[in-house]
Protein backbone atom coordinates (compact mmCIF):
# COMPACT_ATOMS: atom_id res chain seq x y z
CA UNK A 1 0.00 0.00 0.00
CA UNK A 2 1.56 3.51 -1.11
CA UNK A 3 1.60 5.99 1.56
CA UNK A 4 -0.95 9.33 1.04
CA UNK A 5 1.08 11.55 -1.43
CA UNK A 6 0.54 15.46 -0.18
CA UNK A 7 1.65 16.65 -3.87
CA UNK A 8 -1.09 15.59 -5.61
CA UNK A 9 -4.95 16.23 -6.36
CA UNK A 10 -6.97 13.87 -4.77
CA UNK A 11 -10.68 12.83 -4.06
CA UNK A 12 -9.37 14.54 -0.53
CA UNK A 13 -8.98 17.77 -2.31
CA UNK A 14 -9.10 19.84 -5.49
CA UNK A 15 -5.47 21.41 -5.64
CA UNK A 16 -2.68 21.17 -3.94
CA UNK A 17 -1.70 20.05 -0.79
CA UNK A 18 -4.18 20.48 2.15
CA UNK A 19 -5.13 20.10 6.05
CA UNK A 20 -6.79 16.71 6.61
CA UNK A 21 -6.46 12.98 7.19
CA UNK A 22 -4.56 10.68 4.92
CA UNK A 23 -6.25 8.06 4.04
CA UNK A 24 -4.72 4.70 2.93
CA UNK A 25 -3.62 4.42 -0.68
CA UNK A 26 -4.15 1.59 -2.89
CA UNK A 27 -1.94 1.18 -5.68
CA UNK A 28 -4.00 -1.77 -7.38
CA UNK A 29 -7.58 -1.63 -8.07
CA UNK A 30 -8.38 -4.91 -7.27
CA UNK A 31 -7.15 -3.58 -3.43
CA UNK A 32 -11.36 -2.49 -3.45
CA UNK A 33 -12.47 -5.64 -2.36
CA UNK A 34 -10.72 -5.50 0.35
CA UNK A 35 -12.87 -4.42 3.77
CA UNK A 36 -9.92 -3.79 5.96
CA UNK A 37 -8.62 -1.61 3.11
CA UNK A 38 -10.36 1.35 4.35
CA UNK A 39 -10.24 3.60 6.87
CA UNK A 40 -13.35 5.15 9.02
CA UNK A 41 -13.79 8.66 9.01
CA UNK A 42 -13.56 10.47 11.99
CA UNK A 43 -16.42 10.76 14.18
CA UNK A 44 -16.94 14.36 13.82
CA UNK A 45 -17.21 14.26 9.96
CA UNK A 46 -20.39 14.81 8.09
CA UNK A 47 -21.45 13.52 4.60
CA UNK A 48 -22.77 14.83 2.06
CA UNK A 49 -25.28 13.66 -1.00
CA UNK A 50 -27.10 14.39 -3.77
CA UNK A 51 -29.03 13.05 -6.29
CA UNK A 52 -31.32 15.17 -9.22
CA UNK A 53 -34.72 14.27 -9.26
CA UNK A 54 -36.56 12.31 -11.52
CA UNK A 55 -33.17 11.84 -13.58
CA UNK A 56 -34.72 8.88 -15.97
CA UNK A 57 -36.88 11.78 -17.73
CA UNK A 58 -34.10 14.40 -18.53
CA UNK A 59 -31.96 11.31 -19.74
CA UNK A 60 -35.43 10.64 -21.99
CA UNK A 61 -35.12 13.64 -23.20
CA UNK A 62 -31.34 14.23 -24.32
CA UNK A 63 -30.23 15.86 -21.72
CA UNK A 64 -27.74 13.47 -19.87
CA UNK A 65 -24.92 16.20 -20.55
CA UNK A 66 -26.94 18.61 -18.19
CA UNK A 67 -27.32 15.75 -15.20
CA UNK A 68 -23.64 15.07 -15.08
CA UNK A 69 -23.05 18.84 -14.94
CA UNK A 70 -25.69 19.02 -11.70
CA UNK A 71 -23.44 16.06 -9.83
CA UNK A 72 -20.19 17.34 -10.82
CA UNK A 73 -21.11 20.93 -9.51
CA UNK A 74 -21.94 19.48 -6.35
CA UNK A 75 -18.38 18.70 -6.14
CA UNK A 76 -17.18 21.70 -7.49
CA UNK A 77 -19.11 23.79 -5.61
CA UNK A 78 -17.56 22.44 -2.41
CA UNK A 79 -14.19 22.32 -3.51
CA UNK A 80 -14.08 26.18 -4.31
CA UNK A 81 -15.99 27.13 -1.31
CA UNK A 82 -13.50 24.97 1.21
CA UNK A 83 -10.39 25.95 -0.40
CA UNK A 84 -7.72 23.49 0.75
CA UNK A 85 -9.36 21.62 3.22
CA UNK A 86 -8.72 17.87 2.03
CA UNK A 87 -12.21 15.99 1.64
CA UNK A 88 -13.00 12.54 -0.08
CA UNK A 89 -15.83 12.58 -2.41
CA UNK A 90 -17.44 10.32 -5.53
CA UNK A 91 -18.78 11.01 -8.91
CA UNK A 92 -22.35 8.77 -9.54
CA UNK A 93 -23.82 10.12 -12.77
CA UNK A 94 -26.49 11.96 -11.68
CA UNK A 95 -25.20 12.88 -8.49
CA UNK A 96 -22.40 13.06 -5.94
CA UNK A 97 -21.38 12.42 -2.53
CA UNK A 98 -18.71 13.66 -0.18
CA UNK A 99 -17.75 14.11 3.20
CA UNK A 100 -15.74 16.48 5.06
CA UNK A 101 -14.57 17.84 8.58
CA UNK A 102 -17.38 19.53 11.03
CA UNK A 103 -15.45 22.55 10.92
CA UNK A 104 -16.31 22.70 7.19
CA UNK A 105 -19.92 22.37 7.85
CA UNK A 106 -21.72 25.96 7.30
CA UNK A 107 -19.05 26.21 3.71
CA UNK A 108 -20.00 22.81 2.63
CA UNK A 109 -23.91 23.80 3.39
CA UNK A 110 -24.21 26.74 1.76
CA UNK A 111 -21.86 25.42 -1.42
CA UNK A 112 -24.87 22.83 -1.68
CA UNK A 113 -27.82 24.87 -0.99
CA UNK A 114 -26.87 27.71 -4.04
CA UNK A 115 -25.65 24.56 -6.15
CA UNK A 116 -29.54 23.45 -5.66
CA UNK A 117 -30.29 26.78 -6.80
CA UNK A 118 -28.19 26.91 -9.75
CA UNK A 119 -29.37 23.81 -11.06
CA UNK A 120 -32.45 24.78 -10.88
CA UNK A 121 -32.20 28.31 -12.36
CA UNK A 122 -29.37 27.17 -15.45
CA UNK A 123 -30.04 23.70 -15.91
CA UNK A 124 -33.54 23.38 -14.97
CA UNK A 125 -33.11 20.49 -13.17
CA UNK A 126 -34.25 19.77 -9.47
CA UNK A 127 -31.30 18.58 -7.31
CA UNK A 128 -31.79 16.67 -4.03
CA UNK A 129 -29.38 17.68 -1.40
CA UNK A 130 -28.92 16.81 2.30
CA UNK A 131 -26.18 16.70 4.84
CA UNK A 132 -25.88 14.70 8.12
CA UNK A 133 -23.33 13.24 10.59
CA UNK A 134 -21.35 10.46 10.25
CA UNK A 135 -22.47 9.69 13.91
CA UNK A 136 -26.21 9.03 12.67
CA UNK A 137 -24.72 6.53 10.36
CA UNK A 138 -23.18 4.83 12.79
CA UNK A 139 -25.95 5.15 14.92
CA UNK A 140 -27.89 3.24 12.34
CA UNK A 141 -25.62 0.15 12.21
CA UNK A 142 -23.84 1.29 9.27
CA UNK A 143 -20.29 3.00 8.85
CA UNK A 144 -18.42 4.93 6.59
CA UNK A 145 -14.86 4.06 5.38
CA UNK A 146 -12.51 5.29 2.62
CA UNK A 147 -9.57 4.54 1.29
CA UNK A 148 -7.88 6.04 -2.40
CA UNK A 149 -6.77 4.30 -5.36
CA UNK A 150 -3.59 6.02 -7.00
CA UNK A 151 -5.59 6.16 -10.70
CA UNK A 152 -2.65 8.08 -12.03
CA UNK A 153 0.94 9.22 -10.84
CA UNK A 154 -1.21 12.56 -10.43
CA UNK A 155 -4.66 11.90 -9.11
CA UNK A 156 -6.01 9.59 -6.30
CA UNK A 157 -9.91 8.63 -6.38
CA UNK A 158 -11.83 8.09 -3.03
CA UNK A 159 -13.04 4.78 -2.53
CA UNK A 160 -15.96 4.68 -0.17
CA UNK A 161 -17.22 1.00 2.00
CA UNK A 162 -19.18 0.61 5.01
CA UNK A 163 -23.21 1.12 3.72
CA UNK A 164 -22.92 4.94 5.08
CA UNK A 165 -23.46 6.21 1.54
CA UNK A 166 -26.18 4.29 0.28
CA UNK A 167 -28.12 4.58 3.61
CA UNK A 168 -27.41 8.64 3.63
CA UNK A 169 -29.15 8.68 0.06
CA UNK A 170 -31.88 6.81 0.81
CA UNK A 171 -32.56 8.59 3.76
CA UNK A 172 -32.54 12.16 1.74
CA UNK A 173 -34.52 10.41 -0.58
CA UNK A 174 -37.14 10.16 2.61
CA UNK A 175 -36.51 13.57 3.32
CA UNK A 176 -34.37 13.87 6.20
CA UNK A 177 -31.24 15.63 6.27
CA UNK A 178 -32.38 17.83 3.39
CA UNK A 179 -31.53 21.67 2.65
CA UNK A 180 -33.23 23.53 0.90
CA UNK A 181 -31.84 25.66 -2.26
CA UNK A 182 -30.61 29.35 -1.77
CA UNK A 183 -32.35 32.43 -2.25
CA UNK A 184 -32.90 32.77 -6.22
CA UNK A 185 -30.08 34.30 -7.56
CA UNK A 186 -27.61 32.63 -5.93
CA UNK A 187 -24.68 31.07 -7.12
CA UNK A 188 -21.76 28.73 -6.11
CA UNK A 189 -18.36 28.72 -7.62
CA UNK A 190 -17.53 26.71 -10.26
CA UNK A 191 -14.13 27.34 -11.15
CA UNK A 192 -12.77 25.21 -13.26
CA UNK A 193 -15.98 23.08 -13.94
CA UNK A 194 -16.30 22.10 -18.11
CA UNK A 195 -17.99 20.11 -20.53
CA UNK A 196 -16.15 20.76 -23.83
CA UNK A 197 -15.50 17.80 -24.80
CA UNK A 198 -17.94 15.58 -27.35
CA UNK A 199 -19.14 11.77 -26.34
CA UNK A 200 -16.29 9.17 -27.32
CA UNK A 201 -17.35 6.74 -29.26
CA UNK A 202 -16.92 2.79 -28.30
CA UNK A 203 -14.35 1.20 -30.36
CA UNK A 204 -15.10 -2.14 -29.18
CA UNK A 205 -18.62 -2.49 -29.82
CA UNK A 206 -20.35 -0.32 -26.48
CA UNK A 207 -19.48 1.55 -23.52
CA UNK A 208 -21.28 -0.77 -20.45
CA UNK A 209 -22.26 0.87 -17.07
CA UNK A 210 -22.47 -1.37 -14.44
CA UNK A 211 -22.88 -1.25 -10.69
CA UNK A 212 -22.29 -4.10 -8.46
CA UNK A 213 -23.88 -3.75 -4.90
CA UNK A 214 -23.88 -6.62 -2.32
CA UNK A 215 -26.71 -8.32 -1.26
CA UNK A 216 -28.33 -7.59 1.47
CA UNK A 217 -27.93 -10.45 3.71
CA UNK A 218 -25.12 -11.78 1.46
CA UNK A 219 -21.65 -13.37 2.38
CA UNK A 220 -19.28 -10.76 1.66
CA UNK A 221 -16.58 -12.87 1.32
CA UNK A 222 -18.15 -14.53 -1.74
CA UNK A 223 -19.36 -10.17 -3.02
CA UNK A 224 -15.26 -9.76 -2.30
CA UNK A 225 -13.96 -12.47 -4.72
CA UNK A 226 -17.15 -11.88 -7.15
CA UNK A 227 -15.78 -8.31 -7.49
CA UNK A 228 -12.61 -9.16 -7.94
CA UNK A 229 -13.61 -11.81 -10.48
CA UNK A 230 -15.04 -9.33 -12.36
CA UNK A 231 -12.09 -7.07 -12.26
CA UNK A 232 -10.12 -9.54 -13.26
CA UNK A 233 -12.36 -10.47 -16.95
CA UNK A 234 -12.14 -6.30 -17.34
CA UNK A 235 -8.21 -6.27 -16.91
CA UNK A 236 -7.43 -8.70 -19.38
CA UNK A 237 -9.46 -7.48 -21.53
CA UNK A 238 -7.66 -4.64 -24.60
CA UNK A 239 -6.78 -1.42 -22.52
CA UNK A 240 -8.60 -3.02 -19.48
CA UNK A 241 -11.60 -1.71 -21.00
CA UNK A 242 -10.62 1.77 -20.84
CA UNK A 243 -13.65 4.16 -22.65
CA UNK A 244 -11.43 7.38 -23.25
CA UNK A 245 -9.17 6.59 -26.46
CA UNK A 246 -5.55 7.39 -25.82
CA UNK A 247 -5.83 10.38 -27.62
CA UNK A 248 -8.70 11.62 -25.75
CA UNK A 249 -12.16 12.29 -26.24
CA UNK A 250 -13.42 14.04 -29.56
CA UNK A 251 -13.18 18.04 -29.74
CA UNK A 252 -16.19 19.56 -31.54
CA UNK A 253 -16.80 23.31 -32.25
CA UNK A 254 -19.25 24.73 -31.02
CA UNK A 255 -19.06 22.00 -28.45
CA UNK A 256 -22.47 20.31 -27.86
CA UNK A 257 -22.11 21.55 -24.02
CA UNK A 258 -21.78 24.90 -24.96
CA UNK A 259 -25.16 26.16 -23.55
CA UNK A 260 -23.92 24.60 -20.19
CA UNK A 261 -20.50 25.90 -19.82
CA UNK A 262 -21.82 29.33 -21.20
CA UNK A 263 -24.43 29.09 -18.13
CA UNK A 264 -22.05 27.53 -15.80
CA UNK A 265 -18.97 30.45 -16.17
CA UNK A 266 -21.60 33.74 -16.29
CA UNK A 267 -21.79 35.20 -12.80
CA UNK A 268 -24.95 36.59 -11.14
CA UNK A 269 -26.59 39.65 -13.33
CA UNK A 270 -24.61 38.79 -16.25
CA UNK A 271 -25.76 38.62 -19.90
CA UNK A 272 -26.55 35.57 -21.13
CA UNK A 273 -25.26 36.29 -24.36
CA UNK A 274 -22.60 37.50 -23.19
CA UNK A 275 -21.36 34.38 -21.59
CA UNK A 276 -22.38 32.75 -24.76
CA UNK A 277 -20.37 35.15 -26.61
CA UNK A 278 -17.21 34.53 -24.30
CA UNK A 279 -17.45 30.60 -24.51
CA UNK A 280 -17.65 30.75 -28.18
CA UNK A 281 -14.64 32.26 -28.26
CA UNK A 282 -12.72 30.47 -25.24
CA UNK A 283 -13.60 27.21 -26.79
CA UNK A 284 -12.65 27.82 -30.15
CA UNK A 285 -9.26 29.01 -29.31
CA UNK A 286 -8.99 25.80 -26.75
CA UNK A 287 -10.00 23.49 -29.75
CA UNK A 288 -7.67 25.21 -32.11
CA UNK A 289 -4.75 24.66 -29.58
CA UNK A 290 -5.92 20.84 -29.17
CA UNK A 291 -6.42 19.83 -32.78
CA UNK A 292 -3.15 21.26 -33.82
CA UNK A 293 -1.54 20.42 -30.23
CA UNK A 294 0.18 24.00 -30.06
CA UNK A 295 1.57 24.73 -26.69
CA UNK A 296 0.33 27.40 -25.53
CA UNK A 297 2.55 29.91 -22.68
CA UNK A 298 3.98 26.97 -20.91
CA UNK A 299 0.41 24.36 -21.64
CA UNK A 300 1.04 21.36 -23.16
CA UNK A 301 -2.08 20.16 -25.06
CA UNK A 302 -0.04 16.57 -25.10
CA UNK A 303 0.31 16.00 -22.36
CA UNK A 304 -3.15 17.13 -20.80
CA UNK A 305 -4.61 14.56 -23.25
CA UNK A 306 -2.28 12.07 -22.05
CA UNK A 307 -3.08 12.63 -18.23
CA UNK A 308 -6.69 13.08 -18.93
CA UNK A 309 -6.60 9.96 -20.27
CA UNK A 310 -4.64 8.33 -17.05
CA UNK A 311 -6.61 11.03 -14.82
CA UNK A 312 -10.27 9.21 -15.69
CA UNK A 313 -12.63 7.58 -13.08
CA UNK A 314 -13.76 5.05 -15.16
CA UNK A 315 -13.63 2.47 -12.24
CA UNK A 316 -14.68 3.10 -8.80
CA UNK A 317 -16.31 1.83 -5.47
CA UNK A 318 -18.74 4.09 -3.32
CA UNK A 319 -20.39 1.00 -1.40
CA UNK A 320 -20.52 -1.20 -4.56
CA UNK A 321 -18.77 -1.23 -7.78
CA UNK A 322 -19.27 0.70 -10.66
CA UNK A 323 -17.70 1.09 -13.93
CA UNK A 324 -17.90 2.17 -17.42
CA UNK A 325 -16.36 0.12 -19.88
CA UNK A 326 -15.81 -0.03 -22.92
CA UNK A 327 -16.02 -3.86 -24.41
CA UNK A 328 -17.39 -5.91 -26.97
CA UNK A 329 -20.55 -7.75 -27.02
CA UNK A 330 -19.35 -10.69 -25.56
CA UNK A 331 -17.41 -9.54 -22.83
CA UNK A 332 -20.56 -7.90 -22.18
CA UNK A 333 -22.51 -10.80 -22.20
CA UNK A 334 -20.14 -13.02 -20.17
CA UNK A 335 -19.78 -9.83 -17.33
CA UNK A 336 -24.00 -10.43 -17.41
CA UNK A 337 -23.66 -14.02 -17.14
CA UNK A 338 -21.38 -14.21 -14.26
CA UNK A 339 -23.26 -11.29 -12.13
CA UNK A 340 -26.81 -13.15 -13.00
CA UNK A 341 -25.93 -16.37 -11.13
CA UNK A 342 -24.25 -14.19 -8.64
CA UNK A 343 -27.68 -12.51 -8.23
CA UNK A 344 -29.26 -15.81 -8.14
CA UNK A 345 -26.92 -17.32 -5.44
CA UNK A 346 -28.14 -13.96 -3.35
CA UNK A 347 -24.13 -12.97 -3.66
CA UNK A 348 -25.15 -9.34 -5.15
CA UNK A 349 -27.46 -7.28 -7.09
CA UNK A 350 -26.59 -5.46 -10.36
CA UNK A 351 -27.67 -3.11 -13.26
CA UNK A 352 -26.44 -2.84 -16.57
CA UNK A 353 -27.08 -0.30 -19.35
CA UNK A 354 -25.06 -0.49 -22.60
CA UNK A 355 -25.23 2.41 -24.81
CA UNK A 356 -22.90 3.70 -27.82
CA UNK A 357 -21.01 5.62 -26.13
CA UNK A 358 -19.05 7.54 -23.43
CA UNK A 359 -19.07 11.05 -21.70
CA UNK A 360 -16.53 13.30 -19.71
CA UNK A 361 -17.92 16.50 -17.28
CA UNK A 362 -14.03 17.99 -15.87
CA UNK A 363 -13.05 19.99 -13.14
CA UNK A 364 -9.38 21.59 -14.66
CA UNK A 365 -8.22 23.80 -11.23
CA UNK A 366 -5.19 24.69 -13.57
CA UNK A 367 -4.37 24.15 -17.19
CA UNK A 368 -0.60 24.32 -16.25
CA UNK A 369 -1.29 21.34 -13.68
CA UNK A 370 -1.45 17.90 -13.88
CA UNK A 371 -4.16 17.36 -11.19
CA UNK A 372 -7.28 17.84 -13.57
CA UNK A 373 -10.41 15.32 -12.89
CA UNK A 374 -12.81 13.63 -15.41
CA UNK A 375 -15.62 11.95 -14.45
CA UNK A 376 -16.68 8.96 -16.90
CA UNK A 377 -20.37 8.16 -17.37
CA UNK A 378 -22.31 6.76 -20.25
CA UNK A 379 -23.48 8.69 -22.48
CA UNK A 380 -26.97 7.61 -23.22
CA UNK A 381 -28.10 6.56 -19.49
CA UNK A 382 -25.07 5.55 -17.75
CA UNK A 383 -24.93 5.38 -14.13
CA UNK A 384 -28.61 6.52 -13.52
CA UNK A 385 -30.24 3.79 -16.39
CA UNK A 386 -27.66 1.03 -14.45
CA UNK A 387 -29.07 1.86 -11.04
CA UNK A 388 -32.68 2.26 -12.94
CA UNK A 389 -32.48 -1.85 -13.86
CA UNK A 390 -30.98 -2.48 -10.45
CA UNK A 391 -33.81 -0.92 -8.10
CA UNK A 392 -36.09 -2.29 -10.83
CA UNK A 393 -35.07 -5.78 -9.20
CA UNK A 394 -35.51 -4.20 -5.57
CA UNK A 395 -32.17 -3.36 -4.63
CA UNK A 396 -30.82 0.75 -4.57
CA UNK A 397 -28.51 2.05 -6.86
Amino acid sequence: MLPPNQGRITTAALGPSGAGPAFPVLSRFDEIADEGAYAPLPHDWLLGVSDVVDSTAAIGAGRYKAVNMAGAAVIAAVSNALGPTRFPFVFGGDGAAFAVPGKAASGATAALASTATFVAEELDLELRVAILPVSAVRQAGLDVRVAEFAASPDVNYAMFSGGGLAWAEAEMKAGRFRIEPAPPGSRPDLTGLTCRFEAAPAKRGLVLSIILRPAQAGDRARYAALVREILSLVEASPEMARPIPDGGPPLGWPPSGLELEARTARKPGASLWTARLSTLARTALSTLVFRLRLPVGGFQPERYLKELVANSDYRKYDDGLRMTLDCGPELAAEIERRLAAAEQDGICRYGLHRQAAALLTCITPSIHRSDHIHFVDGAAGGYAAAAGALKSKGGTG
